[in-house]
């Protein structure tokens, strides 16, 4: 098991302006339904909705394929944070002043899920994404794992069933890979666009200039 990293807390001065996180569609083409469909058997299965006249072999069919297809999104979100993390990492490595101060991908990882900019925390409010804390922490933690989506077939019905549980684990043994400085949205903005929005915002500055 791992021992949790201490976290550096001591207060930072100045305020520092970090690359925007850029957030693309899945492009998965699951309809709703899928979705719904696999909510609806969850609680059927569980006994806190009536039975639809399937039986449960067909009811935990739908569940799993709905589960499998939120797998799939939150890898690709992980994948879309795991490159803000980097490109955040690189930007305190090439500022003197941020360099030597134990600022790692974990902090802004903490900082993302944790307590993100209210600018952040709005927009996703405005999105619909009222949970966005389990949402970036689930899709960090199995972009952590995985290179690539899994295969439906090498997942087990376990793993799918309650993927959340794992990928909540995974998240905080990201967490706890290396010692890291705990950072405030006091010192650190960004920004966050879907990518069609931001490349509208670059046609716009570039159509500008």
């Amino acid at each position: 098991m791992l021992e949790p990293m201490s976290l550096t807390t001591a207060a930072l001065n100045g305020l520092w302006e970090l690359p925007p996180l850029i957030l693309h569609p899945f492009n998965e083409r699951v309809p709703p339904s899928t979705l719904l469909e696999s909510s609806k058997a969850a609680l059927m299965l569980s006994g806190l909705m009536p039975g639809d006249g399937s039986d449960p072999d067909e009811l935990k069919r739908r569940l799993l394929g709905g589960r499998y297809a939120e797998v799939r999104m939150l890898f690709f979100l992980g994948k879309d944070v795991a490159r803000w993390l980097e490109q955040c990492q690189e930007f305190v490595e090439s500022t003197a002043e941020l360099r030597n101060l134990e600022i790692r991908l974990q902090s802004f990882a903490g900082l993302l899920t944790e307590q993100p900019p209210e600018n952040v925390r709005s927009k996703l409010l405005a999105w619909g994404v009222s949970d966005y804390a389990s949402v970036f922490a689930r899709g960090i933690g199995l972009y952590s794992v995985f290179t690539e989506p899994p295969k439906f077939d090498l997942l087990t019905a376990q793993f799918l069933t309650s993927y959340h549980h794992f990928a909540d684990a995974m998240f905080r043994s990201y967490l706890e890979l290396q010692a890291h400085r705990k950072i405030m949205p006091a010192n650190f903005r960004f920004e966050v666009y879907a990518s069609g929005e931001y490349s509208r915002l670059l046609e716009e500055q570039w159509g500008g200039s």
